[in-house]
């Protein structure tokens, strides 16, 4: 993430940082996962309406992320202008694990899957090409759930 993008999600979280909480690190990922189910009636449904010309895909959401001592808190990255958006996720970091980092789209990026206490599914977080060494550092700091 360049330096102007990572001064305004500084910008954007600030305020909603609790008394005495620092920053640790910040990025950008794509998080959530999108069934294959869900994947095929998008393509289907795009290529009836417009008679095969258009073809659709579905994606995880982009989100900006920060790590601070006490929270990892997720910021909406799919705005008009790019900058980071309102706060869509808020987890204490002291109940959430990490899978090991693997492979991930084609091998050229990271993903892990983040475990809430508490919830049934994992969150997948993907880290693209550009941001994997912000990746590899991130699962550093998140307690292993193996």
């Amino acid at each position: 993430m360049n330096k102007r993008r990572n001064r305004q999600l500084l910008e954007t979280a600030s305020p909603l940082l609790l008394g005495g909480e620092q920053v640790e690190l910040t990025g950008m990922a794509n998080v959530g996962s999108v069934s294959a189910k869900r994947q095929v009636l998008t393509t289907a449904l795009v290529a009836a309406v417009s008679a095969g010309t258009v073809i659709a895909t579905v994606q995880p959401r982009p989100m900006y992320w920060v790590l601070t001592d006490q929270r990892l808190l997720f910021f909406d990255g799919k705005t008009a202008t790019g900058k980071p958006g309102k706060l869509l996720v808020n987890i204490p970091r002291q109940i959430i694990t990490a899978s090991p980092l693997s492979r991930a789209l084609l091998g050229l990026g990271l993903k892990t899957m983040l475990t809430v206490e508490g919830q049934e599914k994992a969150l997948k977080v993907v880290f693209p090409p550009a941001a994997k060494a912000a990746g590899r550092d991130f699962a550093t700091r998140i307690p292993s759930s193996l």
